[in-house]
């Protein structure tokens, strides 16, 4: 009987380790594939966020490249309010209030100015974004 005993809590013992030993395992697997999802929602989060800073402005229509920011700057806020990462958040905040701010006597009077800032903006999130 205590030679059944001894083999039983032993392989008790040895199966407790083991699946002890799995759950660890599946954990790691679970944590590692949630910082994949992570990142490339990240990589996602960026990659709209500088297409919305690409969007090219028309020269020949002051009014219409100011109504175009506005509506990128509205975009940018919903891709701001998805942004988990604090710093990326706070670059993508900026540029959307750089957009949404901009008036027609920026483009008109002061463009160079505007365009300035603007790309000082999108550096900003560029570095944000780098890994």
């Amino acid at each position: 009987m205590r030679v059944a005993t001894r083999l039983a809590a032993a392989i008790t013992a040895i199966v407790t380790v083991t699946a002890l030993s799995a759950c660890g395992s599946l954990q790691e697997a679970s944590n590692t594939a949630a910082a994949v999802a992570n990142t490339a929602s990240t990589v996602q989060l960026c990659t709209e966020a500088l297409s919305q800073a690409a969007t090219a402005f028309d020269p020949g229509s002051p009014e219409q490249a100011v109504e175009q920011a506005h509506t990128a700057a509205a975009t940018l806020d919903d891709l701001a309010a998805n942004a988990a990462d604090t710093t990326i958040n706070g670059a993508i905040t900026a540029l959307a209030a750089t957009l949404r701010d901009v008036t027609l006597d920026d483009l008109v009077l002061r463009p160079a100015a505007w365009l300035e800032d603007k790309a000082t903006r999108v550096a900003d999130l560029t570095a944000a974004c780098a890994p």
